[in-house]
């Protein structure tokens, strides 16, 4: 199963790069955007037997490596086909 992990900062924490980001937009005449954040994305293969363990074990991975959980956000997609 592929599992997709979507890292992104917390509501409130600086985020440099997604300031660079907004910014660079705004000069490139894109005024109407606003609150750029810039994250991770990260794929992987797991061999489990249902989606359900799948999105366990993705879980545990997420809280214990994938994302720092005092600064960042995750949510997650597993695609069982």
């Amino acid at each position: 199963m592929q599992v997709r992990v979507f890292v992104t900062p917390r509501k409130g924490i600086l985020d440099p790069q997604g300031r660079a980001v907004e910014g660079s937009l705004h000069s490139l005449g894109f005024k109407n955007v606003s609150g750029v954040k810039v994250g991770k994305f990260i794929t992987f293969e797991i061999d489990a037997r249902s989606a359900a363990e799948a999105s366990a074990q993705a879980k545990k991975m997420c809280e214990q490596l994938l994302a720092n959980a005092v600064i960042e956000d995750f949510r997650f997609e597993v695609d069982s086909r």
